[in-house]
């Protein structure tokens, strides 16, 4: 069943709605998306680009001669990966309002993957909630934290 999905940048200058159909979504381990991200791998979900509706249009990193990325230059969230020439592209798994949507269904690129990274289980887990030093940055900001 498709579902309509709405997503965007940390800012919010970006905003998309992507027709989505299904759950399943991937990790990519490659070195290119691990620059891209800043972290271990990228979380992406496939679709077609007729698929996204971009309410403004991001900006485009060419990151490679066969593909580019898209981001926010306001505020540098990565929107998604692109083949410059398919009809397809991913999105960040991030980037949607309702990220908890997606689930895993696989790897790729994983002769890059970080094995003492994934998975991080049995480690301690901490709510941002309980954190007294983040809770106080944000009361004297005198703003809510972000949900």
């Amino acid at each position: 069943m498709t579902k309509l999905m709405p997503g965007g940048c940390q800012c919010g200058r970006i905003r998309y709605q992507a027709s989505v159909n299904g759950k399943n979504a991937y990790f990519c381990h490659c070195r290119m998306c691990q620059r891209a991200t800043g972290g271990i791998a990228a979380s992406l979900i496939g679709l077609k680009k007729i698929d996204v509706h971009w309410e403004t249009e991001p900006d485009w990193y060419a990151s490679s001669v066969i593909a580019r990325r898209a981001y926010c230059r306001d505020c540098g969230t990565p929107l998604g990966f692109a083949y410059n020439e398919s009809e397809h592209m991913d999105l960040t798994v991030g980037s949607f309002d309702d990220p908890y949507h997606f689930k895993p269904s696989s790897h790729f690129g994983v002769e890059s993957r970080h094995n003492d990274w994934v998975p991080a289980d049995g480690l301690p887990e901490h709510r941002a909630r309980d954190y007294a030093p983040l809770n106080a940055r944000w009361a004297k900001a005198e703003v809510e934290p972000p949900k």
